[in-house]
């Protein structure tokens, strides 16, 4: 099963220095049940862009409650044994956990797929998004849509080797 794990610029730094991301338990995101069925698609590679996408606002979730974090969203793709990442059945098709799965352990960063960064040039609509998640939780449109602005971004792939640049 392939998880997208949600970080930080500074995250994937200790992450690289460590070799592993975690520690755990872990909160990741996958093709859930619950995702599946929000989603209506049997195609799985619109469902793995789902899951990426909701492991992507919650890395804006961890850049909005940090203001010292880089403004760029960072997702890291793992392929773990099934089993090992688990959804909460009780959250069922709770908009807030869609996806959502958890892992008990830390993932080694050798076994990632993937590093999916935001480009240079998403910083300035991720810096905007994060100032307004806050209002935009609470119902405000117009912040909703400066958060949907980031979301307009897509993440770049990165193959793991390329870590070391991506956290210069």
């Amino acid at each position: 099963m392939r998880v997208y794990v949600p970080l930080t610029l500074s995250g994937l730094a200790a992450a690289h220095g460590a070799g592993e991301v975690g520690p755990g338990p872990l909160t990741a995101y996958a093709v859930t049940p619950g995702l599946r069925e929000w989603y209506v698609s049997d195609d799985i590679e619109e469902l793995e862009y789902a899951a990426l996408n909701r492991a992507a606002a919650a890395s804006l979730r961890m850049i909005a409650g940090n203001p010292d974090e880089v403004r760029r969203r960072v997702v890291v793709a793992v392929d773990v044994p099934d089993g090992s990442a688990v959804a909460d059945p009780d959250n069922g098709l709770s908009a807030a956990s869609l996806g959502e799965v958890q892992i008990a352990a830390a993932l080694p960063l050798a076994k990632a797929a993937a590093v999916h960064v935001d480009a240079d040039d998403a910083e300035k609509d991720v810096t905007a998004a994060a100032a307004a998640l806050g209002a935009a939780d609470l119902g405000d449109d117009d912040a909703q849509f400066t958060v949907d602005g980031a979301e307009d971004h897509e993440l770049l792939w990165f193959g793991v080797q390329e870590i070391p640049q991506l956290i210069r």
